[in-house]
C-alpha cells in the first residue's frame, strides 16, 4: 500500500481526496458535465462529492498537498456564505 492511501491513518491524503482536489483543476464544459465526471470517474453522487469536498477544503493535508486549489475553493466557498 502506497503512503497515504490509508484514509484513517495515513499521514497524506488518500487516493479519493487526491482524485477530489485533481478533479477540481480541470475546467468543464456544459450544465452538467462536471456532475457526469463525478458519477463515471470517482463513483460518487454528487452530493456526496461536495460534502466531501467541503470536508477536504478544512483539512491541513489538503492544503499541504494542493495550496493553490484549496485556497481558491476555500476563498470561492466564503464569498457564497457571505452572499446568503
Amino acid at each position: 500500500m502506497e503512503q497515504g492511501d490509508d484514509e484513517a491513518g495515513g499521514r497524506g491524503l488518500g487516493r479519493r481526496e487526491r482524485d477530489i482536489l485533481a478533479l477540481e483543476r480541470r475546467s468543464f464544459a456544459g450544465p452538467g458535465a462536471k456532475e457526469r465526471v463525478i458519477r463515471e470517474e470517482l463513483g460518487l453522487a454528487p452530493v456526496r462529492y461536495f460534502q466531501l469536498l467541503n470536508a477536504l477544503l478544512d483539512d491541513p493535508r489538503a492544503l499541504a498537498h494542493d495550496p493553490v486549489t484549496v485556497n481558491r475553493l476555500r476563498r470561492i466557498r466564503e464569498r457564497r456564505r457571505g452572499e446568503r
